[in-house]
C-alpha cells in the first residue's frame, strides 16, 4: 500500500509516466514485498533547466534526474531489502531516462503502522484484523 511520489526531469509525457509507474511498482513489490495492487505511484515533471546539482541545472550538466519519495511502514523491511531496492530504482531510472545524474535521490519514509493506512483504516488496524483471523 505505498504510496510513491516521482519527480523526474522533463517535459510531461504519458506513456514515460506510465513506464515509470510500471517499474516501480514492479521494483517495489520485488524488493520490498508490496502488493502491486494497492501500490499508487504519481509522477511529475521539472523541466531541467530548473533542477539544479552542485550549483549547475540538470541542462548545463546534460543529464537528467529523478527524485523518488515512498511510505512505507515501520519494521516490514530489512536494511538489505531497503539496499537492494535503492540500487534497483537507480538501475531503473538508468534505463527509463537515460544519462542519470549521480545526484538521483530515492528516500523511503518508514512510518508507525497506526499513522498510515488507506480506504480509512491504518495498517495497524489491518494486522491486528488480520491476527485475529487467523486465531
Amino acid at each position: 500500500m505505498p504510496i510513491i511520489n516521482i519527480s523526474v526531469t522533463g517535459k510531461p509525457n504519458a506513456k514515460l509516466s506510465a513506464a515509470i509507474a510500471k517499474e516501480i511498482t514492479e521494483l517495489t513489490a520485488t524488493h520490498l514485498r508490496k502488493d502491486p495492487t494497492i501500490t499508487a505511484a504519481a509522477v511529475s515533471y521539472v523541466d531541467p533547466q530548473h533542477w539544479f546539482a552542485g550549483g549547475k541545472s540538470l541542462a548545463e550538466h546534460g543529464a537528467n534526474t529523478f527524485w523518488l519519495d515512498i511510505k512505507v511502514v515501520d519494521g516490514t523491511n530489512t536494511k538489505l531489502e531497503l539496499e537492494a531496492y535503492l540500487k534497483a530504482i537507480f538501475d531503473g531510472f538508468g534505463k527509463l531516462l537515460g544519462n542519470v545524474h549521480e545526484e538521483s535521490y530515492a528516500f523511503v519514509h518508514e512510518v508507525p503502522a497506526a499513522a498510515y493506512g488507506y480506504g480509512g483504516k491504518s495498517q495497524e488496524f489491518r494486522f491486528i484484523s488480520g491476527r485475529l483471523k487467523a486465531a
